[in-house]
C-alpha cells in the first residue's frame, strides 16, 4: 500500500484508491527516474524530491531541461492522454520516492472520475502553459531576463524569506539547463543579482530580498 497524502483537487475516497492499488518506487540522487518504456505502462506522482526532466544533445554536450518536477507533480501526462512514447531523459536531482500507478487505471479514472479530471486538466494546462513559456523565452530574452522570470516564478511570496521552491539548493549548472545557457552565465547573473541587493545566496540558498526591484528589471529587460 502507498502513502499519498492528500493534496488540493483530489477526494479522500481517491487519495485512498490509489494508495491501494500504487506502488512506491525509490530513486536514488544522481540515478536516472523513469523512462519512456516505464511511461507508457505507468503513470507517478512525485511524494518526495526532485526530478528533472530534460532532453539532451550528444552532439554538442548540451541539455534543456523542460520540467523540474516536486511533490505533487505528474508524469508522464502526455502518454496517458495519447498512448504515445515520449523521449525524454529524467534524472533523480534528490532521493527521489514516487508513487506508480497502472497507466489504465489513470485513464478510467479520467473517464469516469471528476475529483480526477479537477486535478488532471488543469494540471495539463500549467505543463503545457510553461513549454510555451520555455519556447517563448528562449526565443525572446536574454539569459539574464531568462533568469530572472525563472527565479520570479519559483518565489514563494508566502514564505517570509522569499525563498525559491524547487530552485533551493540546485547547482548553478542545473539551473542553467533550465534556462539554455552554462553554469558561468548563471553564477555572473546571480552574482550581479546579489550586489544589486535583489538577492541574498548563502550556500546554494537564494531568497529575494527585493521583489519590487527584481520586477523593475525584468519589465525593463535589464
Amino acid at each position: 500500500m502507498a502513502e499519498l497524502e492528500p493534496f488540493e483537487g483530489l477526494s479522500k475516497q481517491l487519495i485512498d484508491e490509489i494508495n491501494r492499488i500504487g506502488i512506491i518506487r525509490d530513486y536514488p540522487k544522481g540515478s536516472s527516474a523513469m523512462d519512456a518504456d516505464d511511461t507508457l505502462r505507468s503513470f507517478y506522482i512525485i511524494i518526495e524530491g526532485r526530478i528533472k526532466v530534460y532532453q539532451y544533445n550528444p552532439n554538442n554536450n548540451r541539455e534543456q531541461t523542460i520540467y523540474l518536477l516536486g511533490p505533487h507533480d505528474m508524469f508522464d501526462v502526455l502518454t496517458v492522454l495519447d498512448g504515445l512514447r515520449h523521449d525524454v531523459m529524467t534524472e533523480a536531482i534528490d532521493e527521489v520516492k514516487a508513487l506508480e500507478l497502472p497507466i489504465e487505471k489513470v485513464r478510467e479514472w479520467l473517464d469516469t472520475n471528476p475529483a480526477f479530471n479537477r486535478a488532471f486538466f488543469p494540471y495539463m494546462a500549467k505543463q503545457m502553459r510553461q513549454v510555451e513559456e520555455l519556447a517563448t523565452d528562449l526565443s525572446l530574452y536574454d539569459t539574464s531576463t531568462r533568469l530572472m522570470k525563472l527565479i520570479l516564478k519559483n518565489l514563494d511570496l508566502k514564505n517570509p524569506v522569499k525563498q525559491l521552491g524547487l530552485l533551493q539548493n540546485l547547482p548553478h549548472e542545473e539551473i542553467a539547463s533550465m534556462i539554455g545557457t552554462v553554469r558561468h552565465v548563471v553564477n555572473r547573473h546571480l552574482q550581479q543579482l546579489k550586489r544589486e541587493g535583489i538577492l541574498n545566496i548563502e550556500r546554494k540558498k537564494l531568497a529575494v530580498n527585493d521583489v519590487k526591484k527584481l520586477l523593475e528589471k525584468i519589465e525593463n529587460g535589464n
